[in-house]
């Protein structure tokens, strides 16, 4: 059984117009390796080898993101609250160890991109957090070491 993928109708809209904007790209390598394979013999032609490399990473990522799309849960913004952290939800916490204020969404993995505030469910961080309340203090297991955060809002 596959993996479900859960995620915003925009992040699922942006997942189609990646797999529409690699497909695209297919006609572009063939037409690169055909050329490259005129050029004579190919056991010495590196521009036929960059094809074909091209080629191969393509078509990994074309199904990589076929599987995402085709697993993709939309998640109803409408059903989520703000009582308790779960998916979708804007968590404001307090590093109580860096003693510093962070703020994120939290996201499927597919949409993650820390540098924009969005935080992938699976982390450490959002696993901690995820089924508590405002005011609660957990700790989050990280690499570094053990994480104290205090939720301090959670909206949507």
């Amino acid at each position: 059984m596959a993996e479900s993928h859960y995620m915003t109708q925009e992040g699922l809209e942006k997942l189609k117009k990646d797999l529409e904007d690699s497909l695209a790209q297919r006609p572009v390598i063939s037409a690169a390796i055909a050329e490259a394979r005129e050029k004579g013999d190919l056991s010495e032609n590196a521009e036929y080898d960059a094809a074909r490399e091209a080629q191969a990473l393509l078509e990994l990522k074309i199904a990589k993101l076929k599987n995402l799309v085709a697993n993709a849960k939309v998640i109803d913004e409408s059903q989520i609250g703000t009582d308790k952290v779960q998916m979708m939800n804007k968590v404001k916490v307090e590093n109580l160890t860096a003693k510093m204020m962070m703020e994120f969404t939290i996201v499927g993995e597919a949409e993650a991109d820390f540098s924009a505030g969005k935080l992938a469910a699976t982390t450490p961080i959002a696993k901690a957090l995820i089924g508590h309340g405002k005011g609660e203090i957990v700790e989050a297991h990280v690499p570094s070491g053990v994480m104290k955060l205090k939720i301090v809002d959670i909206t949507l």
